[in-house]
Formats: structure tokens, C-alpha cells, sequence
């Protein structure tokens, strides 16, 4: 139950790009006849390609200046996903208008994590690096989904794993448990959200607990988590009982990630 500690980091790549090719389709596109002109891409896709579907971040992998490797993929409504290399959990990024023609992608915390140029450059924000690095784009990447769990017994068993890490991080027993699921939360999609966001919350645990005595002493104050479903992510912490609320058909965007849960638990 721990939660990494990948806090939003920005890099940015500022890459000049070469105007010979660009303007060379175009023109032969004016050449052609009307129709084959139509389908060739303008001088302004290739400038501005953060105008494009996705926000114009290509799913993939990406490497930054300095720091961890990350994937990114499509996460639906407009929404990227973004993982650090090996780490259990996956990010759900938002874009917002920012200066200058920028788009801003944050966290469910409203950190930022990437900034994206309109002449192409991308940039990383990490705890480690909040000024940013750049990052570049650099090959295809895995596909980005919750992973796929047996049912309601695969859910006991991720609540049994997260439940052992939280524990170690807080240093006495935290239970995990969900006593109101219904036959429709244990479906094979509704299951794999649930372990996920089981996943996700020990993660939180874990990094909470790594930031020294004060987050010790937060996490020490919990004694038990509580999953149950409804229409949107939450966290609630009461004390010594945190609620985390799923909306397992949204797949990743159904759970809080771990800095939203850390931040629920410093309220207190």
C-alpha cells in the first residue's frame, strides 16, 4: 500500500523543427490535384502539433533530460495517461490552457506534470526536478489499462498485498476492506478499478510515511480503509477511517491517484 513518489514533474524539449519537409509536402499538395490536397497534412500541423487530437502528445514513450523514462497513452476525453517507468501506478492527466498557447496537463491533485510548447516542446515536473526537464519522444510504449484481476477473489488478494504494505509504511495493521460491494463492482472491469485504486492507496501509504516523522505520524492515526463505488473518485479521511470511493466504469480517472490521497490525509 504504498504510493510512489511520482509527483507531477515537468521537462520540456525544445526542439526546433525543420521547415524543408513540412514545406515541401504542402507544395506538392498545392500541385496535386484538389483532392489529394486536401488529405496532405498543412504547415501548421507539423508547427503545432499540440493542436491536434490528443492535445498533439503522441502515445509512446518518452525520455526526459534528466529522471525516469514515462509512457504516455490516450486516456479518453481528451485525458492523458502517463506511467514512470515501472511504477504500479498510472497517472490521469488533464489539459488546461496555459500561457502563451501552452497546454498544461495535471494531476487529479492540480499539480502539474507536463507542459507542452506550441512549437513542440514538452517538459517534465518531478518532486526531484520541479523546475522541469525536458523530455522527447522515443518510440511506441505499452498500452496503458488496469490490469485484470479474478473477480472478487482477485480483489481480496490486492487488498490483502495493499493492506500488508500500508501497514509496514504506518507500523501497525491497516485494514483494507469493502463491505458494501454488489455483484455488478466484482465484474472483470469493475474488479481490476477496485485492486487498482487498492494499489494506488498503498502507494500513498508507503510515500506518505517516507517523508519522515510527519507523515509517520499522519499514517499512524489510520487504522482501517474502506472501499466503496459511486459516481466519482474520492478520498475522505475521519480520522482513523479513510473512505476511498471508486467509479470503476471510468477506468483510472474512477480512482484517486496517490497525491490526492495524501493530500486528504495532511487535512487532518
Amino acid at each position: 500500500m504504498g504510493s510512489w513518489d511520482v509527483s507531477p514533474r515537468r521537462s520540456r524539449v525544445t526542439g526546433w523543427l525543420s521547415l524543408a519537409a513540412p514545406v515541401a509536402l504542402v507544395v506538392a499538395g498545392c500541385v496535386g490535384a484538389s483532392g489529394v490536397a486536401a488529405q496532405t497534412p498543412s504547415l501548421k500541423d507539423f508547427l503545432f502539433p499540440h493542436r491536434q487530437e490528443f492535445a498533439g502528445l503522441n502515445p509512446g514513450r518518452y525520455v526526459p533530460s534528466e529522471g525516469e523514462t514515462f509512457f504516455v497513452d490516450r486516456g479518453g476525453v481528451g485525458a492523458l495517461l502517463l506511467r514512470f517507468g515501472d511504477s504500479p501506478e498510472v497517472w490521469v492527466l488533464k489539459p488546461v490552457a496555459g500561457p502563451r498557447g501552452d497546454i498544461i496537463y495535471k494531476d487529479d491533485a492540480g499539480e502539474e506534470v507536463l507542459r507542452a510548447t506550441r512549437l513542440g516542446g514538452l517538459t517534465l515536473f518531478t518532486s526531484e526536478r520541479p523546475g522541469g526537464a525536458p523530455a522527447a519522444y522515443a518510440g511506441d510504449g505499452p498500452t496503458l489499462r488496469p490490469q485484470p484481476v479474478a473477480g472478487a477473489n482477485g480483489v481480496f488478494q490486492t487488498f490483502v498485498q495493499s493492506s500488508i504494505r500500508a501497514s509496514r509504511a504506518a507500523q501497525h495493521l491497516i485494514v483494507f476492506e469493502a463491505p458494501d460491494l454488489s455483484p455488478k463492482d466484482t465484474t472483470a472491469a469493475s474488479s481490476a478499478v477496485l485492486a487498482d485504486a487498492a494499489t494506488v492507496t498503498a502507494e500513498a501509504f508507503t510515500r506518505l510515511a517516507g517523508r519522515g516523522p510527519v507523515g509517520r505520524t499522519v499514517v499512524s492515526h489510520v487504522a482501517r480503509v474502506q472501499f466503496q463505488t459511486g459516481r466519482e473518485a474520492q478520498a475522505r479521511n475521519s480520522g482513523t477511517v479513510v473512505t476511498i470511493t471508486v467509479s470503476p466504469d471510468k477506468g483510472f480517472a474512477g480512482r484517486p491517484s496517490s497525491a490526492r490521497i495524501i493530500t486528504t490525509l495532511m487535512k487532518k
